[in-house]
């Protein structure tokens, strides 16, 4: 089928509770056969071990799930706040893990689907928020105010209401 690279699977909340070596021997399993993960850090339990996959290189993204549903209720499909629950369920105190749960968010999803990073670099996307904060560290801790959304380089939100509705 040709698939090699093009399957992500999500909702593998056993994961987590494998046995050491059973998740080695699965994260050497899935990196050579090019299969991604992706994790909706619902809780401690339950959110995939990330680091210790991608040691094995496997791809792992970070993802929003339901939205006002009754599987998540409290869904917002905000990324932002996403990568803020994965920053507060991995126990993120250094600057390095919280910037890590922002990236998951940020760009995690994009490399799963072959897409290019939203960065500020010129011929990237035009996809990225304005917030008011010191450094990415605090904006994960501190959620605040979505100023700005720019998708596509269009303004489609503005302090914190849709435009052009």
């Amino acid at each position: 089928l040709s698939l090699q690279g093009k399957v992500t699977v999500s909702h593998v909340f056993c994961v987590p509770g494998l046995p050491e070596r059973e998740l080695d021997r699965l994260a050497t399993d899935l990196a050579d056969a090019g299969i991604s993960l992706t994790t909706v850090a619902p809780s401690s339990d339950l959110v995939l071990p990330i680091d210790r996959l991608r040691e094995h290189g496997v791809e792992v993204g970070l993802g929003s799930d339901g939205v006002r549903d009754s599987w998540s209720p409290f869904g917002n499909a905000d990324m932002l706040h996403r990568s803020h629950l994965l920053a507060w369920v991995r126990d993120a105190r250094l600057d390095e893990e919280l910037e890590a749960a922002f990236r998951a968010g940020a760009d995690g999803g994009a490399r799963l689907l072959g897409l290019p990073e939203a960065d500020l670099k010129p011929g990237s996307p035009a996809d990225f928020l304005l917030v008011r904060g010191e450094c990415l560290p605090q904006v994960v801790v501190d959620l605040p105010r979505r100023e700005m959304v720019v998708r596509g380089g269009r303004i489609v939100a503005r302090d914190g209401e849709l435009v052009g509705r």
